[in-house]
């Protein structure tokens, strides 16, 4: 077994010959590797340098590993919109967009999930893609995030490994977009700078309810700069106007059964209605002095800076209005590259962000075909944009000039495009000293204190639910060495974590690794990294499930859906057929889904208004059972009619129901649709 020093990255265990040798790694050239965990910098902290092949070998050939879809984040959607600027903040960046107030910008935005392939299920447990290209007056900016603010590893170096370890295991094929088998865990048990992500995977972040619901951050520290050419540290955020939700992991299951495309009908649906979901871009602005006495490196992306020490400042809102015309040309051919900024945006020397700046081109190339993606229209920039560059494959434009070279003594009209000293982009000036090195920084050597931050700061059923989680995953890995090495960093975490992880695995628990760095027990608890302490605050955009039979109550049932759209929220109806339900008052109604068809799991709360025979048919079939016990089970708010007594008692439920479930005479819809803000009774929910 060989092991780099913690601050240089941490190696796994020698690959054996057949003959017992050691096998040597080299390069495609066969040139002897002295480092794989670490890239060619210039100082610990330094950029990183052009010239190191290993690396550029390793993620060039990453990058072109498959076609046609993405090797990452394959299974997408996306949908247009816009920006529009609060007030101007030209105190912190010559950005064009921020410089009018009401500016409105054009935006598209891809989410996705990670690890799956296009034809993988949408409630997977993996991160989800969060990217937005921003259509400036000054070019494209695309931030190219995640759902989670921090990453897995901490050089770009490993990215490949990271992604190998993760998908499907090469020798079988599966399983497909999931992380509970041995190579992922055996990779990450390896990998001490990932626990803090560990932490965010195996938390109800990795299972949204909606993209609506969902966060998003840029992950690494940037820079703004103002036109003074004053340089400011900043972290992008995108705080979901509706509050966050997730499911729990038995709903995940289900509803991958019922809905695959869960997501994607989601968003369709509501921007089909009108419920346009929006975000508000908050930046995390802190300079110089900051960064220096921090208790960690800004640079570090398996790092956050608590919203607490600094604060989000909220500088305008992204919308969603419309969707693609057609999903090939748009959501799958849009290329997002974190190396589009625009004036007054820059990067900073984030190891893992510099491998992405480099890496992105390649991945498009491949994938796309040509050098010319950026003539397709999802891509190509709404400002007027001037190049000499020419021909190649599927070239639509080329240079309207008799130069297409510079510099050249031509006249404007034929000349060509001229540079722009004043008005060009200008990196920042940083300065950078330091040897050439395969280093990692000391700065970086801090791998629990965080994870154990954020754990601390969940809610109870929140911290339950990271524990049946790493229980769930952990159970699926049939080495026992690999889970008792990971097991050996939960210690440093937590002790009631590690403790319940130990007893849902039937093991005892290790020692703890030894950590590069005393483990930090004073930092606070973070209330933002909790998805309940920051759920919504009505019920609109959410979906009531009215489950029905004939000779339902028609006035309840009209004065139920009237009080969902009143509140913002989409009801739908639910009968033994999808076709017409005959109602009390003789008139019918279209539902809008079948019973197995649309399970309760679909919807954020439940109504069940029956009649008594109605009831009584309903507690004749399985599926109308399982539609009720699973909205009980899952903690689901349930208004019901009076008639619905047998029906409740064939799905199991309590003589006395007790709290989440009201009767239509005793609690009005609007009442009821206002408790049901709170989206779960989590005392009886798993």
């Amino acid at each position: 077994m060989k092991k780099a020093p913690e601050t240089r990255g941490t190696g796994g265990e020698i690959h054996q010959t057949a003959g017992g040798k050691t096998a040597r790694m080299t390069t495609q050239q066969g040139i002897p590797v002295s480092d794989d965990q670490n890239s060619l910098k210039q100082g610990a902290r330094g950029p990183t340098l052009m010239e190191d092949f290993h690396f550029r070998e390793k993620m060039f050939h990453f990058d072109h590993e498959r076609i046609p879809e993405r090797v990452v984040h394959a299974r997408g959607y996306g949908a247009h919109g816009y920006f529009e600027t609060y007030d101007p903040i030209p105190e912190l960046t010559r950005a064009d967009l921020f410089q009018r107030k009401g500016e409105k910008t054009e935006a598209f935005v891809r989410f996705s999930t990670v690890a799956g392939n296009k034809g993988s299920a949408d409630l997977a447990r993996d991160v989800r893609g969060f990217a937005v290209k921003l259509y400036t007056q000054e070019g494209n900016w695309d931030i190219v995030g995640n759902n989670i603010p921090v990453f897995f590893i901490q050089d770009a170096m490993k990215f490949p490994d990271l992604i190998h370890a993760a998908k499907q295991e090469p020798d079988r094929g599966f399983p497909q977009a999931q992380t509970a088998h041995d190579n992922f865990w055996d990779f990450i048990s390896l990998m001490p700078e990932s626990t803090h992500m560990v932490m965010w995977i195996m938390s109800d972040r990795a299972i949204p309810r909606s993209f609506r619901f969902m966060e998003g951050f840029g992950v690494h520290t940037f820079r703004m700069v103002n036109a003074e050419g004053k340089s400011t540290f900043v972290k992008f955020h995108w705080k979901p106007k509706q509050g966050l939700q997730s499911v729990t992991w038995p709903e995940a299951l289900k509803i991958n059964g019922a809905d695959p495309d869960f997501h994607r009908r989601d968003l369709w649906d509501a921007i089909q209605m009108g419920d346009f979901p929006e975000w508000e871009l908050g930046l995390q602005v802190f300079d110089d002095d900051f960064a220096d006495q921090f208790e960690f490196d800004i640079l570090d992306a398996t790092k956050i800076i608590p919203e607490e020490q600094v604060p989000v400042q909220r500088v305008g809102r992204l919308v969603l209005d419309r969707m693609v015309d057609n999903f090939f040309a748009e959501t799958e051919q849009v290329a997002f590259h974190t190396g589009n900024v625009v004036p007054g945006i820059d990067f900073t020397n984030d190891p893992l962000l510099q491998g992405r700046n480099f890496s992105y081109l390649d991945t498009q190339l491949k994938r796309l075909g040509s050098p010319n993606f950026t003539h397709l229209p999802v891509n190509a920039p709404r400002c007027p944009f001037h190049t000499l560059q020419q021909d190649g494959h599927m070239a639509m434009t080329n240079p309207k000039t008799r130069a297409n070279y510079e510099p050249n003594s031509w006249g404007e009209d034929i000349g060509g495009p001229r540079e722009d000293p004043e008005g060009g982009f200008r990196s920042h000036p940083e300065e950078n000293a330091g040897p050439k090195t395969r280093d990692r920084s000391e700065t970086f050597a801090d791998h629990y204190s965080q994870a154990r931050q954020f754990y601390i700061s969940q809610t109870e059923v929140e911290q339950r639910h990271m524990a049946d989680a790493l229980v769930f995953e952990l159970s699926k890995v049939e080495t026992p060495a690999i889970r008792t090495r990971m097991m050996s960093h939960l210690v440093n975490v937590h002790d009631e974590l590690a403790s319940a992880v130990a007893e849902g695995l039937g093991m005892d628990l290790p020692d703890a690794a030894e950590p590069a760095m005393a483990v930090r027990t004073d930092l606070p608890e973070s209330p933002a990294l909790s998805i309940l302490k920051n759920g919504p605050e009505s019920f609109a955009g959410r979906k009531l499930g009215i489950l029905i039979s004939d000779g339902a109550d028609a006035s309840a049932l009209k004065a139920l859906i009237d009080a969902a759209k009143g509140a913002g929220a989409a009801p739908m109806v639910v009968g033994p057929r999808v076709g017409a339900v005959k109602l009390s008052d003789g008139t019918t109604t279209e539902a809008d889904e079948r019973i197995d068809g649309g399970p309760s799991v679909l919807f954020d709360a439940t109504a069940i208004l029956v009649s008594d025979e109605g009831a009584e048919m309903l507690a004749g079939m399985h599926a109308a059972k399982t539609w009720v016990s699973d909205a009980w089970a899952h903690g689901k708010y349930i208004l019901c009619s009076p008639e619905a007594g047998p029906l409740l008692q064939a799905a199991g439920l309590p003589h006395d129901p007790g709290e989440g479930v009201a009767r239509t005479g005793d609690t009005a819809p609007e009442e009821f649709l206002k408790q049901a803000t709170a989206l779960r009774v989590w005392n009886r929910a798993p």
